[in-house]
C-alpha cells in the first residue's frame, strides 16, 4: 500500500472520529433568550409633562418615569374644595338652626306642662291650653324638619367628599411611577404629545436574570426536571460562553415544533417548552440572542410539567 492511500486512511479515520464526537456534544435543545416585559401606559388623559424614561437606560422601581399635565384637574380640585367649604358652612348653620330649636322646645315643653297644670286647677282656660300644645308641636316640627335638612346637607357633604377624593386620585395617577427595576425597552412618547388613559408610555425589563426558551421532544423530556442545573452555551464572536442555568418552568401540553427553532427532532415533530433561567449580571446576554443547552444532572426530584419551582 502506498503512503499516499496510507494517508488518505489516516484522513478519513480522523474525519469519522471527529464526526462522531460531535455528534456525542450536540446540544439537547435550543432557543432564544426571553424577558419579563411591562408595558407601562397612561392612567390619565392630558399632555405629557414630563418624561425620563430613556431607551437602553436603567429605571428603578417606583422611580418617576413621567408626569401627565395636571392643571385642568387641579382646577376641578379647587372648585371641588370650594364646594366643600360651602357645604360644611350649610351643615355649621343647620346645626346652630336646631341647637336654637332645642332651646325653643325645652321652653315650649315646660310651658305646656306648666299650662296643663293650671287647666286642671282651672286657673288656666282651654284655649290657653290648646295654644301651649300648638306652639309645643309646632317647634317639635321644626326640629324634625331641620333634622331632615342636617340629614339632607349631610349626603351632599359625603358626595363633594367622595368626588374631592376621587380628583385627588385622578392629580396622583398624573404621575407614573416605574412598576419594576429594569432597563428600558422602548419609550412611545414623547413631552408635549396628548395621551389618553391606557395608552402605552413605554417598555421596561429586568435583564439581570433572562429566560432561554428551548424545546424538547418527547423522548426528551423525562430526563428534564424543575431546578435541574444545565449549561447554556451562546456564541460570542469566534468563541462559545458557557452560563449556568436552571430549569423554570416545563410546558404541560406538546406543541409543533417553531419555525425558528432548531431540534435533533425533525420539525413535525411534536417537541415541549422549557424556560431556562439564567443570569445575566454582566448584560452579555440579550432578548433574542439564540443559544443552546445541554442537560446535567438533576437537581431535584421528579416534577410535573407545567409547574414552577
Amino acid at each position: 500500500m502506498s503512503s499516499s492511500i496510507r494517508s488518505l486512511l489516516l484522513l478519513g479515520a480522523v474525519a469519522l472520529g471527529v464526526t462522531a464526537c460531535g455528534d456525542g456534544d450536540a446540544p439537547d435543545a435550543y432557543g432564544n433568550f426571553e424577558a419579563i416585559e411591562v408595558v407601562v401606559a397612561a392612567q390619565t388623559a392630558g399632555p405629557v409633562a414630563r418624561f425620563d424614561a430613556v431607551e437602553g437606560a436603567p429605571l428603578a422601581a417606583g422611580a418617576l418615569a413621567a408626569v401627565i399635565d395636571t392643571t385642568a384637574l387641579a382646577l376641578d380640585r379647587q372648585q371641588l374644595a370650594a364646594q366643600q367649604a360651602a357645604v360644611r358652612a350649610r351643615l355649621a348653620e343647620v346645626a346652630e338652626q336646631l341647637r336654637v330649636l332645642e332651646v325653643q322646645r325645652e321652653i315650649a315643653e315646660r310651658a305646656f306642662a306648666r299650662t296643663e297644670r293650671l287647666a286642671r286647677a282651672e286657673a288656666a282656660t282651654a284655649q290657653q291650653l290648646d295654644q301651649a300644645e300648638r306652639d309645643l308641636r309646632t317647634v317639635r316640627a321644626q326640629i324634625e324638619a331641620v333634622r331632615a335638612q342636617q340629614r339632607s346637607v349631610g349626603l351632599e357633604a359625603d358626595a363633594v367628599e367622595a368626588r374631592v377624593a376621587q380628583a385627588r386620585d385622578r392629580v396622583a395617577r398624573t404621575e407614573v411611577r416605574n412598576p419594576v427595576a429594569g432597563t428600558v425597552l422602548a419609550t412611545y412618547a414623547r413631552v408635549g404629545e396628548m395621551v389618553a388613559p391606557g395608552q402605552p408610555l413605554y417598555k421596561v425589563a429586568a435583564l439581570d436574570t433572562l429566560e432561554l426558551r428551548a424545546y424538547v421532544s418527547g423522548a426528551q423530556l423525562p430526563m428534564v426536571r424543575l431546578g435541574q442545573a444545565v449549561e447554556v452555551h451562546v456564541t460570542q464572536g469566534d468563541a462559545v460562553r458557557t452560563f449556568p442555568g436552571t430549569v423554570s418552568w416545563i410546558a404541560s401540553q406538546s406543541e409543533f415544533t417553531p419555525t425558528p427553532v432548531q431540534t435533533r427532532d425533525e420539525r413535525t415533530d411534536l417537541v415541549y417548552a422549557v424556560k431556562v433561567r439564567v443570569a445575566n449580571p454582566d448584560g452579555a446576554l440579550k432578548i433574542g440572542m439564540p443559544a443552546d443547552v445541554t442537560f446535567t444532572a438533576s437537581a431535584g426530584g421528579a416534577a410535573a410539567p407545567g409547574a414552577t419551582p
